[in-house]
């Protein structure tokens, strides 16, 4: 089974079949190796893996065979070469950064991303004396005026969250390597099921696999894919030196979840088309925001990058804050949580949780209103979903 060429099979099977190398034991579903260190035959041994010079297990900071297994699977399913695990997706952001900045370096980032990837940039790198432009995501002139001879890399979500737009990821990539840069996609959004960012282009893939990844809100952890040059040369020292570990048992989670993220991501993806295009209907709501509908700006990017449109609808009510948190409160089965991506439908008001730290200025430069709700669908029956937004809808007065 260890040296199956998983490479030749498809994301479905890779999903669940890679990266178990089974044990003396011959068990069928991958262990935990709940271990922190290792036994070594003699000090030769130990000396000689401390130095690399030898392949195997050190400590598990930074080397355990669950965390192992799920790396190599995720780096499978998305086309790249090695893949990092984190303890969250915000530590696998800090150990890119980490690993490929430093004082006087410059990036280019997308307005539309996580609210904390902006504090990010702006509160910690930029204490240590690197400088972050945030540009608009789909203004493909404003990336690539806003690059210096001193920006390291461009980085971006798409979708992006909460607004759902969508970049070209190939264009942004070959204007990020005529300026020398790399290209960084947080894929969290799409996962490796509707969206292959490498292959087109980008250098480094980030997860939070506490969304999708793990689909049932169990455990917190992230990842980063890239070149084993970018890993072993930039990402790798940082993560045995600064220990943002993943827990063997989180990584043993997202394996489980990982095996049935395929079926998952489709049916998130139709009911989330289901209600975006129920959305659009009532009269409390004056924009909604899903790459599916024909209406979307980027709808045939979207078409063209995506295998499907996600799991993730926003829309703008008639309304402000008191509007929105009216509709939010009305709700009796949808979770009021800023989680995405679990099996539970789950609402929220960004401008006061996920974004609520940013200033009202940089969150109208975001176009994040007031008014804006965002749904994380679930696989609950659709029907049920709307039956409780509509009661919510209900709620919300002001519809001119």
């Amino acid at each position: 089974m260890a040296d199956k060429n998983w490479k030749n099979y498809s994301l479905e099977t890779q999903a669940i079949r890679a990266g178990h190398n089974r044990t003396a034991e011959d068990e069928h579903s991958l262990p935990i190796f709940a271990t922190s260190s290792y036994v070594f035959k003699n000090a030769e041994e130990a000396a000689l893996r401390f130095t690399g010079q030898k392949a195997g297990n050190i400590y598990s900071r930074f080397t355990n065979p669950t965390v192992n297994a799920f790396q190599e699977r995720l780096a499978l399913m998305e086309g790249g070469e090695r893949c990092l695990a984190f303890s969250s997706g915000m530590a696998a952001i800090m150990a890119v950064g980490m690993g490929l900045l430093k004082t006087g370096d410059h990036v280019v980032c997308s307005r539309g991303v996580f609210g904390n990837t902006v504090l990010m940039f702006q509160n910690y790198f930029g204490k240590f004396g690197v400088e972050t432009e945030f540009v608009d995501l789909i203004d493909v002139k404003a990336w690539e005026a806003a690059i210096k001879p001193n920006t390291r890399f461009l980085f971006l979500e798409t979708p992006s969250n909460p607004l759902i737009e969508i970049a070209d990821i190939e264009l942004l990539a070959t204007i990020a390597h005529k300026h020398d840069c790399l290209l960084i996609v947080d894929n969290c959004f799409c996962t490796p099921v509707l969206q292959k960012p490498f292959s087109m282009g980008a250098d480094i893939v980030i997860h939070s696999a506490t969304k999708y990844i793990d689909g049932q809100g169990r455990c917190v952890g992230g990842a980063v894919i890239a070149s084993n040059e970018i890993i072993e040369k930039s990402i790798y020292p940082y993560l045995r030196t600064g220990g943002a570990t993943m827990s063997p048992f989180n990584a043993w989670v997202f394996l489980s979840g990982l095996e049935t993220l395929s079926i998952r991501m489709k049916a998130h993806c139709d009911s989330a088309f289901e209600l975006a295009r129920w959305l659009e209907t009532r009269p409390q709501v004056a924009k909604v925001h899903y790459p599916g509908l024909p209406l979307h700006p980027q709808h045939e990017l979207a078409k063209r990058q995506q295998t499907h449109f996600g799991g993730i609808v926003s829309f703008e009510l008639k309304g402000g804050k008191e509007e929105a948190w009216n509709l939010i409160d009305s709700t009796e089965m949808i979770s009021i949580t800023a989680n995405l991506g679990d099996v539970k439908t789950t609402i929220t008001h960004p401008a006061t949780t996920t974004h609520g730290r940013l200033s009202p200025e940089v969150r109208a430069l975001a176009g994040i209103k007031d008014g804006l709700v965002r749904i994380s669908v679930g696989l609950e029956a659709i029907d049920d979903i709307k039956h409780d937004l509509a009661r919510g809808c209900s709620e919300v007065r002001n519809v001119n």
